[in-house]
């Protein structure tokens, strides 16, 4: 039983504390879930999201009836009032006009509070669905993003591959007529050594052969000309090499930028497929504050771009370099076998004159020789002729000595005696022009034998030089790489 007096409305100064929680636990649901939430806490108002904060404040406002009945607490036991059963005399608190406001001003706070949970709830229904379309919109717009990133990423890489393909090709070409460059160049070698070595057997010729004649100047002229194709073969070579050198470094730029390409389109086509509902998804505390980024999209477009560039470039001049390659390979060739046909005509003319000098002087030494036989002969008959005028000479001399013993006036000076003289004169006439005729005759015969011994000298020296022109000279040049050496194909 209630005392009389005490507050009606006392059991609402102090509500009746809400349950904890009036949703359904989610610890059966938890294990389902192996990370935490995120990180930043959440705001007040979001802690408990079932429980509106109005009802809050409206709980703790004091009711209007609350003073009086804190009043009645003060009192003390003996100013409390009696009983009603113990009244005796009438004694009433409110009128009933207190009464009804007191109960309109209640109505009407629970009708505030009702459309104000009301009004809340339909915004809070409103803003969900509206939150929940933005983060629909938003992550549909980031897996456009990415897919139109994973799109751009696959065309740089077809890009890439294209332009690696086409230095690979280029590098492997450039390195086909590197190494036929090589390989020519190599073969120059054995012209230049057989061309050195014409000279140097061209240097044993004797004599009068040791001229500086067309082939020794044409020979002379192929040293120099096998000489200047080797320098710029070795010149090319060189360039070749430093342009595979930057083939091969623009490739490497190439195959790195596809390999990043390669791992960036896997990493963000991984996340354009990933969903809400989606194997692996988990929060990253601080993940959106870290900026690891290192371009925007325009560097990041213009870095591929200047690879592909670069790669371009450097094959455009390996290229050009194939080119001139290809060209000097068929200028020197065509260098080479031109002064190479020029030095095997001379020396064939040189063979030709030389070979008519050596018949020439066959023919003069042969004829110098029956010369010799003939003043030999010669010679012989002019000693026989002196020897057979000396029984002659003898007998007129002996005559006129005889005629001297003569007597007295016998000596006469008749024409016997003057033929006599005349005949010893004449003999000795005759003995003297036999003897300046067999000195003549001598020292022809040692002109001779001169002449015979120079053509025989000369015909030894003809010979040596034709040995050497046409055994040695012709017989190395037989050798002489073809044009298909000459330009690397074998």
């Amino acid at each position: 039983m209630e005392l009389v007096g005490s507050t009606l409305a006392s059991t609402r100064a102090h509500p009746r504390s809400a349950p904890a929680n009036l949703l359904p636990a989610i610890s059966a649901m938890a294990s389902s879930y192996k990370n935490r939430f995120p990180h930043y806490a959440l705001p007040p108002c979001l802690g408990l999201p079932w429980r509106p904060d109005a009802y809050y404040k409206t709980a703790s406002v004091t009711p209007t009836l609350a003073p009086y009945s804190r009043s009645s607490q003060g009192l003390t036991p003996s100013k409390m009032l009696p009983f009603v059963s113990n009244r005796t005399t009438l004694f009433t608190r409110y009128t009933p006009d207190d009464w009804y406001r007191s109960n309109l001003t209640n109505y009407k706070e629970s009708e505030t509070s009702r459309h104000s949970a009301e009004r809340l709830r339909v915004d809070t229904s409103q803003m969900i669905h509206d939150k929940d379309q933005q983060t629909k919109k938003t992550q549909a717009e980031s897996t456009k993003n990415l897919g139109e990133r994973v799109n751009d990423i696959e065309f740089w890489k077809s890009e890439i591959r294209h332009e690696l393909d086409e230095m690979i090709g280029e590098t492997n070409a450039l390195t086909d007529i590197k190494k036929r460059l090589e390989r020519a160049l190599a073969e120059t070698e054995g012209p230049l050594q057989v061309a050195q070595e014409c000279l140097l057997h061209r240097e044993k010729r004797m004599g009068i052969d040791l001229v500086h004649d067309d082939v020794e100047k044409e020979l002379l002229t192929e040293v120099d000309v096998i000489g200047s194709c080797q320098e710029r073969m070795q010149r090319y070579l060189d360039k070749s090499i430093a342009q595979l050198a930057s083939n091969r470094a623009a490739q490497h730029e190439l195959e790195k930028d596809l390999a990043d390409k390669q791992t960036a389109h896997r990493i963000d086509d991984k996340c354009h497929h990933l969903r809400n509902t989606s194997d692996g998804i988990s929060y990253y505390r601080g993940v959106e504050r870290v900026d690891a980024t290192i371009s925007v999209p325009a560097s990041w477009a213009k870095f591929t771009d200047d690879n592909i560039l670069l790669s371009q470039s450097e094959r455009a001049a390996s290229s050009k370099l194939r080119g001139d390659i290809e060209n000097l390979l068929v200028v020197t060739a065509n260098e080479m076998w031109n002064q190479f046909n020029r030095v095997n005509v001379a020396l064939t003319n040189r063979i030709a004159e030389t070979a008519d000098a050596k018949n020439k002087i066959q023919t003069h030494l042969a004829k110098t020789l029956q010369e010799i036989f003939q003043t030999e002969m010669s010679i012989e008959t002019i000693r026989k002729a002196i020897r057979d005028k000396g029984p002659p000479l003898k007998v007129a001399h002996t005559r006129l000595d005889e005629r001297t013993r003569r007597p007295n006036v016998e000596l006469c000076r008749d024409s016997a005696q003057i033929r006599l003289v005349n005949e010893v004169h004449e003999i000795d006439d005759t003995i003297q022009s036999l003897q300046q005729r067999l000195r003549d005759a001598e020292d022809t015969l040692q002109m001779l034998v001169h002449a015979k011994s120079t053509l025989e000298h000369d015909l030894a020296v003809k010979a040596n030089s034709l040995f050497i022109d046409q055994e040695k000279c012709m017989g190395m040049r037989k050798t002489f790489p073809n044009a298909l050496r000459l330009v690397g194909y074998v």
